[in-house]
């Protein structure tokens, strides 16, 4: 039996439900998802189901763009400065060459500072105190500002400490003040206890046979650059949905997977990066949002080894994955199926999330139909 589609969508926007609907048709009985999506600061698109409207996941790499807001309205109000060296407010991070680094390189996945040799352990990968400290001693895996790769579950911890240097406070406890808070956003860093009665939890993906055999083909050797950046060169990794279930890291808010949102919380967050909501001024001005949103880091990613694109912090979404969207558009997608994203030109501001892991990994493949349909829709409202 089909799942129920639960929700609302505005007028102009039905298409989003039915290409919602087929999907879901197509997926386990098993399935739970959400779809959000504002245009100009208006809720139009709002559908679950399979579990509540107000359910938590686990959005692991989503978080990032939780940490590069706060890293653009930090530039924004002048207490950060991109072109400054990081050593300018985290002394220890110039040890092993990295003295020259920028805040721009770091944002921009240029630092090479991907993770350290020695691996972190679970519990260390939940406290990005620890992962700050024990990086601002590791060299470099490339010569900072001549190549970019994907700092998977450092770049938060990274960012986080140049945040912490320069405020006083984590880059957690900002985001709770300036963005989370007033905004009553369902996406947290740092889940309170009362809040994990609405935290469901993240379920393996259950690729097919074919699909599995090109996960094992796949694999990477345990000293490449990928495995570094994405810790499973340790001797016990453990599984990705394993970081997302521990409660640890859903207490800490880890800033680069440890996130727990749904995909309202995810679509309102955005939405408000760039419009007027809840009576409020967007929280960019423009040039900080064309800032974001401009490519910075482009073409072979030494960790994916495919092509990236990363403007601030936020991946390039435009340019990655939907070419359609416009240019600037500035987001995060994350490893368990998730996508976010804002797109300033159309006004669209997109969350999707989903409680089981979805082949291949990062932005379950469904958003491409999904944002398409909900961009058709917003092109053809403005």
């Amino acid at each position: 039996m089909a799942q129920q589609i639960h929700g609302t969508v505005a007028d102009g926007f039905e298409a989003v439900r039915e290409e919602f609907a087929s999907f879901v048709a197509t997926e386990r009985p098993d399935y739970e998802g959400q779809l959000c999506a504002y245009v100009h600061g208006r809720r139009v698109v709002d559908l679950w189901t399979g579990g509540e409207s107000d359910s938590l996941y686990g959005v692991f790499s989503s978080t990032k763009g939780a940490a590069h807001l706060v890293a653009a309205l930090l530039v924004q109000d002048g207490t950060l400065e991109l072109d400054r060296k990081v050593t300018y407010y985290w002394p220890e991070f110039g040890a092993e060459g990295k003295g020259g680094v920028t805040l721009r390189d770091l944002l921009a996945h240029r630092a090479g500072v991907i993770g350290i040799d020695a691996g972190f352990s679970a519990e260390e990968l939940a406290d990005d105190r620890v992962i700050a400290e024990r990086l601002a001693d590791q060299k470099p895996y490339w010569r900072p500002g001549t190549a970019f790769g994907y700092h998977a579950v450092v770049i938060g911890a990274l960012v986080g400490e140049v945040v912490r240097r320069a405020t006083g406070h984590t880059l957690q406890e900002v985001y709770e003040e300036r963005v989370r808070a007033p905004y009553g956003l369902d996406f947290y860093l740092g889940l309170p206890e009362a809040e994990e009665r609405r935290f469901r939890s993240v379920q393996p993906m259950v690729p097919t046979p074919e699909q599995q055999a090109e996960l094992d083909a796949r694999q990477t050797g345990p000293h490449t650059l990928a495995s570094i950046a994405f810790n499973t060169h340790v001797p016990d990794p453990g599984s990705l949905e394993d970081h997302a279930n521990s409660r640890l890291v859903r207490a800490k808010g880890p800033a680069s997977a440890g996130g727990v949102a749904s995909a309202r919380g995810l679509a309102t967050m955005y939405a408000a990066a760039i419009s007027e909501l809840d009576d409020r001024p967007p929280l960019l001005k423009p040039d900080t949002i064309a800032e974001v949103g401009q490519i910075h880091s482009v073409g072979y990613d030494l960790v994916a080894r495919t092509h990236k694109a990363f403007g601030l912090g936020f991946q390039a979404t435009a340019d990655v994955a939907y070419p359609f969207l416009g240019a600037g558009t500035f987001g995060h997608s994350g490893a368990g199926g998730s996508q976010a994203f804002a797109d300033a030109r159309s006004g669209l501001a997109y969350g999707y999330t989903r409680r089981r892991m979805a082949y291949p990994g990062g932005a379950a493949p469904e958003n491409e139909a999904l944002v398409r349909a909900v961009h058709t829709a917003a092109l053809r409202q403005n």
